[in-house]
């Protein structure tokens, strides 16, 4: 755990922080703004299942925007983005938002590589992820993106993807980078981080401090037993090598529903 982080309660007044609810779940609270990353709020998905405390609603309520990256059912989960309203607006893929709007959702901008949107004070411009974004079964295609999201400070959230050599250019000063260092199980198919690689896109990236995100949270029904011991391994070997390949970069672990200032 960080030094300082805390569990985090409800809203906040001003100041900039970072809450870590679990998975690719994270609220960016900056410059008065609030944002929600891939919000994945049950207790279970599909075959998965939440093997972190629950989420606290409080801290999730009335964000300005959500934004999400794929539509892989553990970062676009309709149910959970129906929790929080049918009118709260979401920063989408460009093909995400028809396949959204006959779900009743209303507030939709959609996004494609280089392009940015405007939320309060901050600039959301989506960047490159290589990760396949399909929904399956029989959904929709739609691009796969990051977010930098760019006021006072920068924040990266990687989303889901794998290392690349573009990741250099995301941003010429990054404040933070949201990581994810593993998956929702005990293997990593393609298009996915392990903490070796997220240590190595610490290094391209450069950023002042790095979250590790996509730990901890879901495994498949039936191996808890096997695989829940290790489910905070990822982000201490994720620390370890970035001490050894970026050891300028402040690493900063979150437990789900922990939280950090910046």
């Amino acid at each position: 755990m960080a030094d300082g982080a805390v569990l985090a309660r409800g809203r906040r007044g001003p100041g900039d922080r970072i809450v870590f609810l679990g998975h690719a779940t994270v609220l960016i609270e900056l410059d008065g703004v609030r944002l929600l990353t891939d919000p994945l709020l049950r207790r279970r998905v599909a075959h998965l299942r939440r093997h972190a405390p629950p989420v606290d609603m409080s801290v999730t309520a009335a964000p300005d925007a959500v934004l999400i990256s794929h539509l892989h059912h553990d970062h676009l989960d309709l149910a959970s983005l129906r929790l929080l309203g049918s009118d709260t607006r979401l920063v989408v893929p460009a093909g995400a938002g028809p396949w959204l709007r006959r779900r009743g959702f209303t507030k939709l901008s959609e996004l494609s590589v280089g392009q940015t949107a405007t939320v309060g004070a901050l600039g959301v411009s989506a960047v490159e992820a290589r990760h396949d974004g399909r929904r399956l079964p029989g959904g929709p295609r739609a691009e796969t993106l990051g977010y930098l999201v760019a006021g006072r400070r920068a924040i990266y959230f990687a989303g889901d993807t794998e290392l690349f050599d573009g990741m250099a250019n995301v941003s010429e000063q990054l404040d933070v980078a949201l990581l994810p260092v593993a998956g929702w199980g005990p293997r990593l198919g393609p298009g996915h981080m392990d903490p070796l690689d997220a240590a190595r896109a610490v290094s391209l990236l450069g950023p002042r401090v790095a979250i590790p995100m996509h730990w901890g949270t879901l495994l498949p029904f039936g191996l808890a037993r096997r695989h829940a011991a290790g489910l905070g391994h990822p982000p201490r070997s994720f620390a370890a090598h970035v001490a050894r390949l970026a050891p300028e970069v402040e690493v900063r672990i979150l437990a789900p529903g922990q939280e950090t200032t910046l």
